[in-house]
C-alpha cells in the first residue's frame, strides 16, 4: 500500500498557498477604472516618446493658421474619442486577464484527468493485457475529475452570471437589434449559445463523466474483494464501452462550448478532435510521470521498462497525431484564406507569434527527437524529459486557444498565470496521490493482471 510522503504533501500545500497568494495578487493588481488605464497608457507613451510625437502633431496642425482651427479642434475631439475607446478596450482586456489565467489552468488540469479517464476506458474495452498493472495509477489521476469538474463548473457559473466577461457571446443585448452590443452572427447562434442551455450541457457532461469514474473505480475495488469469476469485469467492460460512446460526443461539444466559443465568429470541424488529442496525450504523459515517480519510491514492483516503453509509444504517437490535426486545421484555413476563418490565426500570429509557433515546435519536435528511438522509450529520464515538454507545450496550447479572444494584445506572463498554475497543480497532486494511497497499487482481481505482471518484450 502506498503512503503519501510528508515531503509531497508539504510541496503540494506550498504550491497551493503560493499559488493562491499570487492569483489573488493578480486580481488585486487589475486597474480599478478606465482612468487608471489612461494614466498607464500615457506613462507608457511618454516612456516611448509618444508625448513628443503628439505634441509635434498638434504644433503642425496649429501652424496652418486660424482657417484650420476648427479642423484642429475636430481632430482633437476625434483623437480624444479614439483614446477613450482604446482605454476602454485595454481596461476590458486587463480585467479579463486574471480570470482567463485561472480558466486556462483549471481547464488544463481537468483535461488531464478526463484524458486519463478516456485512456483507462479504452484499456478496459480493448481488453489490453499490458496495462492492468497501471490501473490504480489511472484511477488516481482520474479521481481529479470530480474536484476539477466542480471547480470548472464554478468558473462556468461565474461566467454565466456575468461575474466576469471572458465569453463575449454572453454580453447583454448581443442578440437585440439596435443594441450597442448587437452582433448579427452571434445572434444567429443563440439557439445553441445561450447561458441556460450552455450550463445544462456542462452539468450533464460533468455528471456523466464522473458517474463513470465513480462506477469503474468501485468495480475495480470489488474485483479485488471477489476475484473469482468475471462478473465485475464484464460490468466494467460494458460501462466502459457505453462511456466511450458518451465521451466522444460530449467531448466534442464540450470543446465547442468551453474553448471554441471564446471566438464565437469562428469555427472548425476539426476542433473537437484537436482538443481531444491534446487532453489524451497529456493524460497519458501524466500516467507515465506518476508511474516513474512511484517506481522511484520502491512501489509498482511489477511495472518494468516494457510498460514505460508502451506509455512512451503512446506519448510519441499521439503527439504526431496532434501535429497532424494542427497542420490540417491551420493549413487548410490559411490556404483557403476565407476572412471569417483565417482571422483566428492572424490574431494569434500577430499578437502571440512566439507562443503560437513555439508550442507547435515543443509539441512536435521534442517528442519526435526524444522518443523516436525505441531504446530511449525505456529510459526513465528520457521519458520524463519528453513528458515535461509535452505538458508545457499543451499548457501553452490551451493558453493560446483562450487568451487571444479574452486578453488580446494585452497579454503577458504575470502573477495570475504563474499563481493559478501552481494553485491547480497543488490541488491536482493532493487529490491524485491521496486517491492512489487509498487502495493497493496492484489490481489483483483483474483477469489480465497475470499477463501485465509478466509483460516483457
Amino acid at each position: 500500500m502506498y503512503k503519501v510522503s510528508s515531503k509531497l504533501k508539504i510541496f503540494a500545500f506550498v504550491l497551493i498557498g503560493l499559488g493562491a497568494l499570487l492569483t489573488v495578487a493578480g486580481f488585486l493588481t487589475v486597474p480599478a477604472s478606465v482612468d487608471d488605464v489612461k494614466e498607464m497608457l500615457a506613462e507608457d507613451a511618454a516612456a516611448h516618446g509618444g508625448s513628443h510625437s503628439t505634441a509635434l502633431d498638434t504644433h503642425q496642425v496649429a501652424g496652418h493658421g486660424d482657417d484650420h482651427a476648427t479642423s484642429g479642434h475636430g481632430n482633437d475631439a476625434h483623437a480624444s474619442s479614439h483614446d477613450d475607446e482604446h482605454a476602454n478596450h485595454v481596461f476590458h482586456q486587463l480585467t479579463n486577464k486574471p480570470w482567463s489565467a485561472v480558466y486556462v489552468a483549471c481547464f488544463f488540469f481537468f483535461m488531464i484527468a478526463l484524458g486519463c479517464t478516456a485512456f483507462y476506458a479504452i484499456q478496459k474495452v480493448s481488453q489490453a493485457g499490458w496495462s492492468p498493472g497501471l490501473f490504480r495509477v489511472m484511477e488516481g489521476i482520474s479521481s481529479y475529475l470530480l474536484v476539477g469538474g466542480i471547480l470548472m463548473f464554478i468558473l462556468l457559473l461565474l461566467s454565466g452570471f456575468h461575474v466576469n466577461h471572458i465569453f463575449t457571446w454572453m454580453e447583454p443585448g448581443i442578440d437585440e437589434v439596435g443594441h450597442e452590443n448587437y452582433d448579427a452572427l452571434v445572434a444567429g447562434k443563440t439557439g445553441f449559445l445561450n447561458v441556460p442551455f450552455w450550463l445544462i450541457r456542462a452539468a450533464a457532461f460533468l455528471i456523466g463523466w464522473n458517474l463513470y469514474r465513480w462506477s469503474i473505480r468501485r468495480i475495480s475495488l470489488k474485483q479485488d474483494e471477489e476475484p473469482e469469476g468475471n462478473v465485475w469485469y464484464k460490468k466494467g467492460f460494458k460501462q466502459s464501452a457505453i462511456f466511450l460512446v458518451f465521451f466522444i460526443v460530449t467531448e466534442s461539444i464540450m470543446s465547442w462550448d468551453w474553448i471554441m466559443s471564446f471566438d464565437p465568429h469562428w469555427f472548425s470541424t476539426l476542433f473537437g478532435w484537436y482538443v481531444f488529442a491534446s487532453m489524451f496525450v497529456s493524460g497519458i504523459t501524466v500516467i507515465a510521470l506518476v508511474t516513474i515517480y512511484l517506481k522511484s519510491r520502491g512501489h509498482l514492483e511489477y511495472i518494468n521498462d516494457s510498460h514505460i516503453h508502451d506509455l512512451a509509444k503512446f506519448m510519441f504517437g499521439i503527439s504526431i497525431f496532434w501535429t497532424y490535426l494542427w497542420f490540417s486545421q491551420f493549413m487548410l484555413i490559411w490556404y483557403s484564406n476565407i476572412p471569417e476563418e483565417v482571422t483566428y490565426f492572424i490574431t494569434r500570429i500577430e499578437d502571440y507569434n512566439i507562443l503560437f509557433f513555439g508550442m507547435v515546435a515543443i509539441n512536435f519536435l521534442f517528442p519526435l527527437l526524444i522518443l523516436m528511438n525505441s531504446d530511449f522509450k525505456r529510459v526513465n529520464w528520457f521519458v520524463v524529459t519528453a513528458g515535461i515538454f509535452i505538458l508545457l507545450g499543451h499548457y501553452i496550447d490551451i493558453y493560446v486557444m483562450v487568451m487571444p479572444a479574452t486578453v488580446g494584445e494585452s497579454w503577458f506572463i504575470g502573477m495570475p498565470e504563474i499563481g493559478s498554475f501552481m494553485l491547480f497543480a497543488g490541488i491536482f497532486l493532493l487529490v491524485v496521490f491521496n486517491t492512489i494511497s487509498k487502495a493497493p497499487l496492484l489490481a489483483k482481481g483483474d483477469p489480465f493482471i497475470g499477463e501485465s505482471k509478466h509483460f516483457h518484450y
